[in-house]
């Protein structure tokens, strides 16, 4: 029987947290303080603690200690699958976004040459659109919709047209492809609720008609900012943690030096 889920790293491979490099370094004080580890060994094994990245490598620096053992690796489960059917971005939600009317731009033609609509622009009920020896891109991320359900009919002869829609949004491809191509792969996606529906129609000869789902480009940036914050910040607080254990030693050592003149 074959395993359908992805293989698990080992126990020994998982990276360990600042809070179990604390929870060691710890470990390794009290040690120093009940005469286990003489100074020397406590501050090699301090310095192999901060440069510990996994599991595996904080193990061994305790081993030999009363206590040993108490920084573990989680339990191993499988990560959660990550799913691009989302809502929109939050400055407007899918009602917000259905506003009626005709639509800012009905057609779209390439000839030779190539057209784009992208931004904040509305889709009408209806958008046609021909390349002939050219391509085109419809974003939709951005835009607003003249009805709940809009139809893009494609006409690619030895072109190619993309169409682009965001995560929340259903699509339904019914176009024809002679020696050309419409591409199918996110069909079967179910939409938000409330979220427009997208019908792909049209006629492909040696060309083609493809469909991506992508996240706006402003989710995408505040995304790619936030996990930079998160970097930065766990970068100043492991700094922060080994300046107070190097204080802590110097500290000790003092001690021991005022305690050998007495």
């Amino acid at each position: 029987m074959t395993d359908d889920q992805p293989d698990l790293p080992a126990a020994a491979d998982l990276r360990a947290s600042d809070a179990d490099r604390e929870r060691v370094s710890e470990q390794l004080r009290d040690a120093l303080a009940e005469g286990r580890l003489d100074m020397e060994e406590f501050e090699e094994r301090l310095d192999a603690t901060y440069k510990a990245r996994t599991y595996g490598e904080l193990a061994p620096i305790t081993r030999d200690l009363p206590g040993a053992g108490t920084v573990a690796p989680p339990a191993l489960v499988p990560p959660p699958s990550v799913s691009l059917v989302k809502g929109p971005a939050e400055e407007a939600s899918w009602p917000e976004r259905i506003v009626g009317g005709d639509g800012t731009s009905t057609w779209g033609v390439a000839v030779m040459s190539g057209f784009e609509r992208k931004g904040r622009w509305t889709v009408p009920r209806r958008f046609d659109c021909f390349a002939f020896w050219g391509g085109g891109e419809l974003d939709l991320r951005e835009a607003y919709f003249a009805e709940r359900e809009v139809t893009i009919n494609c006409v690619a002869v030895m072109g190619g047209i993309n169409v682009i829609v965001p995560p929340g949004v259903e699509v339904v491809v019914r176009g024809i492809g002679i020696m050309g191509g419409f591409d199918h792969s996110e069909e079967g996606v179910p939409g938000d609720p409330g979220a427009p529906r997208v019908v792909i129609t049209g006629f492909a000869f040696w060309g083609g008609v493809g469909v991506e789902r992508k996240v706006p480009k402003a989710e995408r940036q505040r995304l790619k900012e936030a996990r930079r914050q998160e970097r930065l910040e766990r970068r100043e607080a492991r700094r922060e943690l080994h300046a107070s254990h190097l204080d802590h030693v110097h500290e000790m050592r003092r001690e021991r030096r005022r305690g050998g003149e007495r």
